[in-house]
């Protein structure tokens, strides 16, 4: 690829990581914070496979937008299913 593709498309993704960031911080809901999270992820596994380390790529995306976000869910729901119980 062209040197000036790679750093638009490094740019791009780096922004997209620091933007999915702050909408994980600063998010009303926990769910949205969650995604958020998720997505982040998903970016840095992308920066980590534009930055020829598919192997760092994989364990970022396997962990850290697909595994953490579906246990953050599974806890949310969790915490509001006995947050009811107790009403």
């Amino acid at each position: 690829m062209s040197g000036i593709l790679i750093v638009v498309l490094n740019t791009i993704v780096l922004i997209g990581a620091l933007a999915s960031a702050v909408v994980a911080v600063r998010a009303e809901k926990l769910l949205d914070s969650v995604i958020a999270l998720g997505a982040t992820g998903s970016f840095i596994a992308l920066e980590f496979l534009l930055l020829q380390a598919p192997d760092v790529a994989i364990a970022e995306a396997s962990v850290g937008a697909v595994l953490s976000t579906v246990l953050f869910i599974i806890a949310l729901r969790k915490v509001n299913a006995d947050k009811e119980e107790q009403k």
